[in-house]
């Protein structure tokens, strides 16, 4: 994969994957599909994705579209505490658990193939 060229074929697929339709729009898949790539060659300082990490570049951007919920107004939130004598919910927005999550589901993978940097 060559550096920050999204492919056809991977919008297809990543289409494909979340279930969206063919009628609706490319952009927010393409960004997706760039902010795993992004994420893949800061994190292993590379500067093209290998074939072998194709699959996880599709499992990143799938992730990420769901996460942010692309397309949509409000921003993401997630239930952080809930206290169920007299009902209390909190919300968390915070984008740094994500991202820090995000990389702990795929650091196995990367690690075989991050260069060391000094």
């Amino acid at each position: 994969m060559a550096e920050g060229i999204v492919e056809a074929a991977q919008v297809e697929k990543l289409k494909a994957l979340l279930g969206l339709k063919d009628d609706e729009p490319d952009l927010y898949v393409e960004f997706a599909l760039e902010n795993a790539e992004e994420v893949i060659r800061n994190y292993c300082h590379i500067e093209e994705i290998p074939t072998g990490l194709s699959t996880t570049v599709l499992r990143m951007a799938a992730d990420i579209y769901r996460n942010e919920q692309m397309g949509s107004v409000g921003v993401p939130r997630s239930v952080s505490s809930v206290t169920i004598g007299d009902t209390s919910t909190s919300f968390s927005t915070s984008a740094t658990e994500f991202s820090e999550s995000i990389m702990k589901n795929y650091k196995a993978v990367l690690n075989r193939y991050r260069k060391v940097e000094f």
